[in-house]
C-alpha cells in the first residue's frame, strides 16, 4: 500500500485542482488504474465488487479524493491573501454564463461551490497566514516559569493559590489577563478575562481544544493592542499553548503566527507569558474557564 500511494496515487493526485475540471467521462479513465492497484495491494479477486475493494483497502473513490484535495487547496488559497488567485477563487465571476452554457467548464471557485453544496459544508472564514518575520524583526517572547516545577497531581490547591498570590505580589505592576479555551459536546469557546471586563467568543464545533486555547491567547493580545498597557502578563492553563509560543519559530500554526505578529507590533508594551494550573480555584482563571464554556458568547467562526 505504501508503494502504491507513493508511486501511483501521488501521480494521480498531482494537479487535481487543475485537471479536476475535465469531463467526467475523461476522469473515469483513471478509475480502472486505481482499482487495479488496489486489487494487487489487497490480493482481491477480479470479481470483488469495487465498493468492497475500497472498504478493504481503506482508500476512497478517486472522485471523492479529488473533491477533498480540491477543498484543501481552496482553503489554502483562502488563507493566503497574497495568492494571485485569492480574490478570483473567493469571488468567482461569470456565474450566469456557466448556468446557461452547461457545456462551458466552470472555474475553480464555482466548482468548489458545487462541492460545498453537495456535502452540505458551510463555507467559513479562515485565519489568514502571516509570513515569517525577517531575522532583523524577530521578537523574543518572555516567559515566566514559576509554576512548571510543581507536579500538579500531588500538589494541593492551597499550595498553588499561595504560590500564585506571592507571584502576583512580585508582578503587581503587570496587568493580568487570564485566557482559557473549552470544548464540550457541540460548543467550543475562548475567553480572555481583563481586570475590568471579559471577552468571550464561540468557535465552530469542529475546532479543537488546542485551537480554542491559542485563540484565547490571541484574543488577549489583540485587545491589548487597543489599550495603553505598559506591562501585561498573559496567563493560560494550556501547556500546549505555551509550548507552541515557545517554539514559534518552528510552529507554522496560523494562530501562533498571528500571536507572534501581535507581539512584534506591541513593542511598547512589555508582555510576559505564564502557565498556571487550571481548576485550582484561582478566581479569575476560573472566571475565564466559565466564560469560555458560556454558550451566550458572540460567534467567531473560522477554520484553523
Amino acid at each position: 500500500m505504501r508503494i502504491y500511494r507513493s508511486l501511483v496515487r501521488s501521480k494521480l493526485d498531482y494537479g487535481v485542482p487543475v485537471y479536476g475540471s475535465a469531463a467526467k467521462s475523461t476522469l473515469k479513465m483513471l478509475d480502472p488504474l486505481h482499482h487495479q492497484g488496489l486489487r494487487i495491494v489487497t490480493g482481491a479477486f477480479r470479481t470483488t465488487p469495487i465498493p468492497s475493494l475500497h472498504v478493504i483497502s481503506g482508500e476512497p473513490f478517486l472522485e471523492l479524493r479529488r473533491r477533498r484535495l480540491s477543498l484543501s487547496y481552496f482553503y489554502k488559497i483562502k488563507s493566503d491573501e497574497s495568492h494571485p488567485q485569492h480574490f478570483k477563487v473567493i469571488n468567482p465571476i461569470f456565474g450566469s454564463l456557466f448556468s446557461i452554457r452547461l457545456c462551458f467548464t466552470p472555474t475553480f471557485g464555482f466548482r468548489i461551490g458545487e462541492i460545498l453544496r453537495y456535502f452540505e459544508i458551510e463555507d467559513f472564514p479562515v485565519v489568514s497566514n502571516v509570513e515569517d518575520p525577517p531575522p532583523w524583526k524577530e521578537t523574543q517572547l518572555d516567559f515566566i516559569d514559576d509554576f512548571l516545577h510543581f507536579f500538579k497531581p500531588s500538589t494541593s490547591d492551597i499550595v498553588f493559590q499561595q504560590h500564585f498570590y506571592d507571584h502576583r505580589q512580585h508582578y503587581s505592576d503587570y496587568v493580568p489577563i487570564y485566557t482559557d479555551g473549552s470544548k464540550a459536546d457541540n460548543h467550543v469557546g475562548s475567553a480572555a478575562v481583563f481586570p475590568d471586563f471579559t471577552i468571550a467568543e464561540t468557535l465552530h464545533p469542529f475546532c479543537s481544544v488546542y485551537t480554542s486555547e491559542l485563540y484565547a491567547i490571541y484574543l488577549g493580545l489583540f485587545k491589548i493592542s487597543t489599550l495603553n498597557f505598559k506591562k501585561a502578563i498573559i496567563y493560560t492553563d494550556s501547556r500546549s499553548g505555551i509550548n507552541a509560543l515557545r517554539s514559534a519559530k518552528h510552529n507554522k500554526h496560523p494562530l501562533v503566527m498571528q500571536c507572534l505578529h501581535l507581539h512584534h507590533t506591541l513593542k511598547k508594551t512589555k508582555i510576559k507569558n505564564c502557565w498556571i494550573p487550571g481548576h485550582v480555584r484561582i478566581p479569575r482563571n476560573e472566571r475565564a474557564d466559565k466564560a469560555a464554556k458560556s454558550t451566550n458568547a458572540s460567534r467567531e467562526a473560522f477554520v484553523s
